[in-house]
């Protein structure tokens, strides 16, 4: 595929969709990132819910339209509240999005990672270069929870083998984004590099794909399939991190504010955007 533009990705209309169904977005997460998941979440038209009590997080995840799951501060009791609400959502048909934060740095990370791969069938995982070459088995150097050296080499391979082992649809964050289904891979060229200039944008994107693949197969402007709703979900992020950047904000601060406002925007305007243009096989 490689080289081979994608067909056109209507991301107005998916967020159509996601207006017209508000989307309850279960949220199992790092608690360092908390509220900016929440809001991304309200601010793209879902209903974002943080129910992460073992008592109740299974309960939550049936009823919900997605789930999300970070493990950035997760411990082992945590990880069990995860486990449960992965399996309910997948026998109410939920889908179920993984964000393996800092998979790879320590044992606790790689062990407890493990075992939500092994309880939970995932429609999406998500992760940065480095974390997506960990899963797949490849050598990989991840300190804390950031991607430490790693070129964009080779990642769309690891992308796509992790496709294949899991099933799941793998976003590969960075300065161009990678969405791998198991039989194709894309590289998406939009977004700005002040994207990383704040805590939590790679928590916000993984809030981003569940509210978008909440709604797959919701009606005729919805995405038709998991891979069309993370092609969208990583297409509308980043051409919010445009938007946010026009202005020319001070600092990281305020530039963390436009994207928030630039999210709201773009989900209340629904421009018709060409991201089919950004989007390329690989």
């Amino acid at each position: 595929m490689s080289g081979e533009p994608v067909n056109d990705v209507p991301v107005g209309e998916i967020l159509s969709a996601v207006e017209a169904a508000a989307p309850l977005v279960h949220h199992l997460t790092n608690d360092v990132t908390t509220s900016e998941t929440a809001n991304i979440t309200l601010h793209w038209g879902g209903l974002p819910v943080m129910a992460d009590a073992p008592a109740e997080a299974g309960d939550m995840a049936a009823g919900a339209d997605a789930v999300v799951i970070n493990t950035g501060t997760a411990s082992t009791t945590d990880i069990d509240a995860m486990v449960d609400a992965g399996r309910r959502a997948n026998e109410a048909g939920v889908p179920v999005v993984l964000d393996p934060v800092g998979y790879g740095a320590t044992p606790h990370r790689v062990e407890s990672v493990g075992r939500l791969l092994d309880a939970i069938a995932f429609d999406i995982i998500k992760g940065n270069a480095g974390e997506v070459r960990g899963l797949a088995g490849e050598e990989a150097t991840v300190r804390g929870v950031e991607s430490v050296g790693e070129s964009d080499a080779g990642v769309a391979d690891a992308a796509r083998a992790l496709a294949e082992e899991t099933g799941a649809v793998v976003v590969a964050s960075g300065p161009t984004d990678i969405v791998a289904d198991g039989e194709d891979a894309y590289e998406l060229s939009v977004g700005h590099e002040r994207m990383g200039s704040f805590v939590g944008s790679g928590c916000m994107l993984a809030s981003t794909l569940g509210t978008l693949s909440a709604v797959v197969g919701e009606g005729d402007e919805a995405p038709a399939s998991t891979t069309e709703a993370a092609l969208a979900a990583c297409a509308a992020y980043g051409f919010a991190g445009e938007r946010a950047a026009e202005g020319d904000p001070a600092g990281p601060a305020s530039y963390r504010t436009a994207f928030m406002d630039a999210v709201a925007a773009l989900a209340s305007e629904r421009p018709a955007l060409d991201a089919a243009s950004r989007i390329e096989g690989v």
